[in-house]
């Protein structure tokens, strides 16, 4: 009887489970990173979110006691309203001011591509350290812009050593980065055709009636995706609080951001700042949810019916 020889060109099993599972070896780089750097972090900051954990002290107790002293804490409740204020002033703003100079950027006019860039170069540049120190030395006691004032006659303005303006100048910095809404708003509008314009003016209707009958409600998705990525952005804002006035004056411009770094890192309370980071994330979570259930009442897509 004739007995079953093997192939020597056969592959082995260690082959064809190379052969049928090689395509992970192009992500196995991304799955590390998000692993390391983004999976264990998010997990971890749970855990510490419910225990005492001292960066040098290790941890000592287990509970809800970080969650408690944050509702108790009047501290913590005054920058979460400041984070709140924040957001809800320059977001609106930031869509308004974008969507506006992405109106008339859409315009044919001679040397519009000159425009866009510089307009565009603000949110570029905006986030980073050195335009905040900028800000800073533009706002300050001897700036430029209280420079501008007394040279017209005005009396100059402590605009950073005033509650009542210090949260309105960081919020003018984020509003000044619009560029990158700007560009989305830009291509939106291109994508509006021509011809509901011109049927709209044979019927006789203004440039203020197409703006809002027509161009509004067809770009509705790219300001609901603005509105979205710009509110995540706002309740995380960083850099212009803590380099223009370090949470001052008396706290005005302390957001929830700026209190988890200094628990953190001034105070070494992890367990803490992994607690307001959970209850900032919660609440970016539920703003964003409250915009997609909102969006079937405004949000006009072409293809639905």
């Amino acid at each position: 009887m004739a007995t079953k020889t093997s192939n020597p060109n056969s592959p082995t099993k260690f082959q064809k489970f190379f052969r049928n599972n090689y395509g992970f070896l192009f992500v196995l780089l991304w799955l590390v990173g998000f692993s390391v750097f983004r999976l264990y972090p998010f997990i971890s900051s749970l855990i510490y979110s419910f225990s005492d954990f001292n960066l040098f002290k290790g941890i000592s107790e287990w509970g809800l006691m970080n969650y408690q002293e944050i509702f108790a804490n009047k501290k913590i409740m005054s920058s979460l309203g400041i984070t709140f204020s924040y957001a809800f002033v320059t977001v609106p703003l930031k869509l308004a001011f974008a969507l506006f100079i992405a109106y008339i950027l859409n315009y044919k006019i001679k040397g519009v591509g000159l425009f866009r860039t510089a307009y565009y170069i603000p949110s570029i540049l905006g986030g980073s350290v050195a335009i905040a120190v900028l800000w800073k030395a533009l706002f300050r006691d001897e700036g430029l812009i209280n420079a501008v004032i007394r040279t017209f006659g005005g009396e100059g303005v402590n605009w950073l050593a005033e509650p009542d303006y210090a949260l309105f100048i960081i919020s003018l910095l984020r509003v000044w980065q619009f560029g990158s809404a700007m560009v989305l708003f830009l291509a939106a509008l291109k994508g509006v055709s021509v011809e509901l314009y011109e049927a709209a003016t044979i019927d006789g209707a203004s440039k203020a009636r197409q703006f809002f009958s027509i161009t509004v409600p067809l770009i509705t998705p790219v300001v609901f995706y603005n509105l979205v990525t710009q509110l995540c952005q706002a309740f995380q804002e960083f850099n212009g609080p803590y380099i223009i006035t370090q949470g001052g004056p008396r706290g005005a411009t302390t957001l929830l951001s700026l209190l988890i770094y200094n628990r953190a890192f001034q105070d070494y309370e992890m367990g803490m700042a992994s607690a307001m980071a959970w209850v900032l994330f919660v609440i970016v979570m539920v703003l964003s949810l409250i915009a997609f259930m909102s969006q079937k009442y405004w949000v006009y897509y072409g293809d639905e019916k």
